[in-house]
């Protein structure tokens, strides 16, 4: 991976996760202050706590996401250390796709007259496990990658002996 691409990777997942921060304060703010401008058309409250925790799923997945790449840029990946931090980017996409999945609940009962909307959402809540099986499938990925590295390490050992 080129310094160029380390470096626009790096504050692309800067800046998302300075703004998350940002709008996390934000609804933070607004939830403790009770300044709360909720007109009973949707339950904002439940809502804020949701878009919350999803933006902290989001951050952790960013935090191991710069991890990786700091081990890409090192020549680390192909080792161990790397499986906890792709475990923690499926756990965080999963934990995504779950309040997601919450949201379409509360918004459900708005969409009586068009449930077309939930069924929609709902299909993006798939297509959010779906993005965390593929991260699940390159997890394999590098579990087979890191055993072909240590089988290849193994017989340079024993080629070495014999020579």
């Amino acid at each position: 991976m080129g310094k160029l691409t380390v470096r626009a990777l790096r504050v692309v997942l800067a800046v998302v996760l300075a703004g998350t921060v940002f709008v996390q304060a934000g609804m933070v703010w607004a939830l403790v202050g009770g300044n709360d401008p909720e007109d009973g058309s949707l339950p904002l409250t439940p809502l804020r706590v949701i878009t919350i925790l999803g933006m902290m799923s989001a951050q952790v997945a960013l935090v191991c996401v710069w991890r990786l790449v700091t081990m890409v840029r090192r020549g680390t990946v192909f080792s161990h250390a790397a499986f906890r931090y792709v475990d923690f980017v499926i756990r965080a996409i999963v934990a995504a796709a779950l309040l997601w999945f919450a949201v379409t609940a509360i918004n459900a009962p708005g969409q009586r007259d068009d449930p077309g909307v939930t069924v929609i959402m709902g299909g993006v809540g798939l297509a959010i496990l779906g993005v965390a099986l593929i991260v699940l499938v390159l997890r394999m990925l590098l579990a087979q990658a890191l055993a072909r590295d240590v089988e290849a390490a193994e017989m340079r050992a024993e080629l070495d002996e014999v020579i």
